[in-house]
């Protein structure tokens, strides 16, 4: 009895699948803002007016953080998830970028 054409492919590609399921469920441990980011953040959390470049790399450090703030995409769950995302964001920026807080 042979297989079907096709189903040799089938399995490997599964074994894949699962292993990037695996390994993406893994929490991330390394820096999650950028030097700029961290910058940026600081500079909104002051009473300076705000750039366009240090929205962007607010709203970059939001999609990071989940954040999907696209037109196109009806959120029912708005504004809860950005709110999470601004919190993880608040997180991130505590623990990351403490040489650019008030000490």
């Amino acid at each position: 009895m042979s297989k079907p054409p096709g189903t040799r492919s089938i399995l490997p590609a599964l074994v894949l699948l699962l292993a990037g399921c695996a390994v993406g469920g893994m929490p991330y441990t390394g820096m999650h803002l950028t030097p700029t980011e961290c910058r940026d953040l600081a500079a909104l959390r002051t009473n300076a007016p705000p750039t366009m470049a240090q929205h962007h790399s607010e709203l970059a450090a939001l999609r990071k953080a989940g954040y999907d703030p696209s037109p196109w995409y009806d959120d029912p769950y708005y504004p809860e998830d950005l709110q999470e995302a601004q919190r993880l964001v608040d997180y991130w920026f505590q623990t990351e970028c403490q040489h650019l807080q008030p000490g």
